[in-house]
């Protein structure tokens, strides 16, 4: 299923700055970043539990704001992208 996370960290003081940081490691790990504090992520119900668990144990929930949005398998008709920057398909092969 693709999920769309995203996240707003507070950045006021060192501690917040390091958070935005593990945040964004994670979901890197776990997807594509489409803008800076969204991430596209291609998940089964497994990863996106463990993925939401680690995410939860790095932010501070009296100052952060993390949001997972459930697209499903049938996403491709649900986003649509307007703009410069050229999407991706996040089931076909990344080649770096």
């Amino acid at each position: 299923m693709l999920v769309l996370i995203t996240y707003d960290v507070n950045t006021e003081d060192v501690a917040g700055r390091r958070r935005l940081r593990q945040i964004a490691k994670q979901c890197v790990n776990y997807g594509q970043r489409v803008q800076n504090s969204v991430f596209e992520c291609l998940l089964d119900t497994a990863q996106c539990r463990l993925l939401q668990a680690k995410l939860l144990s790095i932010m501070d929930q009296e100052r952060d704001s993390l949001r997972f949005y459930y697209l499903g398998k049938r996403y491709e008709n649900k986003v649509e992208h307007f703009g410069c920057r050229q999407t991706y398909l996040p089931e076909e092969p990344l080649i770096l």
